[in-house]
C-alpha cells in the first residue's frame, strides 16, 4: 500500500507536540521511505477505522474511507507542521473525509446516520456513567443502547461528531478543536446542546 504514495519533500519541520520519534518517522515519510509509510498506517489505523467507523455506522465503509484517509494523509503531509499531534491532525483528515462523504450521500438522497453500534454493544452505557454489569440488568442495558443509540443518531452532524471525538476517542477539547476547524468555546457549546438533548430525550436515564 505504501508504494503507491506520492510525497512532495519538505524542509524540517518545526515541531511543537511532535514527540521525536513521530517527527523521525514523519521526516522519513517524506524523504520517501515506504518502510515508513508501512510503519505510520500501522501505528494509526486502528484509530482511523474506529473512528470512522463510529461515524459512518458501517464498517465496510469505514474500511473503504480509511484508505481514502491514508491517501490524503500522504499527500499532504509535507504541509504537517507539528501544530497539533499527528493523531489530532488525521482526526481532522477523518472527519473532512466522513463530511464529504455524506454530502455525496445527500445529493444522492441516502440518508446515512451516524451510529455507534459496536461502541454501543461492547460499552452500552458509557455515556451514561452506568453501574457494573450484572445479569439480570442484561435487558435494561439492551434497552439503554438502544435509545443511546436512536439519541445520538438524530443528533446534528457536527454535535455527533463532537461528541464522538471526545466521549469516544478522548480527546482533550482543544484537540476537537483544531480536528473539526473551530475555536474551542465552539466546540463547549456543541457538546453542552448535544447532551442537552441527549438528557431531554432520554429522561429518567443520566447522561
Amino acid at each position: 500500500m505504501a508504494g503507491d504514495f506520492s510525497v512532495k519533500p519538505a524542509e524540517a519541520i518545526a515541531w511543537s507536540e511532535v514527540a521525536s520519534s513521530e517527527a523521525a518517522l514523519i521526516q522519513r515519510c517524506l524523504a520517501g521511505d515506504d518502510t515508513a509509510h508501512a510503519a505510520l498506517v500501522l501505528e494509526h489505523h486502528r484509530l482511523v477505522l474506529g473512528l470512522a467507523t463510529h461515524l459512518l455506522g458501517d464498517r465496510e465503509e469505514a474500511l473503504d474511507l480509511s484508505q481514502e484517509v491514508f491517501l490524503r494523509v500522504f499527500r499532504t503531509l509535507h504541509r504537517f507542521r507539528g501544530q497539533s499531534a499527528l493523531r489530532t491532525w488525521i482526526f481532522r483528515i477523518v472527519v473532512n473525509q466522513v463530511r464529504n462523504r455524506q454530502r455525496w450521500w445527500r445529493r444522492r438522497a441516502r440518508s446515512h446516520q451516524v451510529s455507534l453500534d459496536e461502541h454501543i454493544r461492547d460499552h452500552g452505557e458509557t455515556l451514561l456513567g452506568a453501574d457494573a454489569w450484572t445479569p439480570d440488568r442484561e435487558l435494561d442495558r439492551k434497552e439503554v443502547g438502544a435509545r443511546l443509540k436512536a439519541a445520538i443518531q438524530a443528533l446534528p452532524f457536527e454535535q455527533r461528531t463532537a461528541l464522538v471525538l471526545r466521549e469516544i476517542e478522548g480527546l482533550r477539547y482543544e484537540e476537537i478543536a483544531f480536528s473539526l476547524g473551530l475555536p474551542v468555546g465552539t466546540v463547549k457549546s456543541r457538546l453542552t446542546r448535544a447532551r442537552q438533548a441527549l438528557r431531554a430525550e432520554l429522561g429518567d436515564l443520566r447522561c
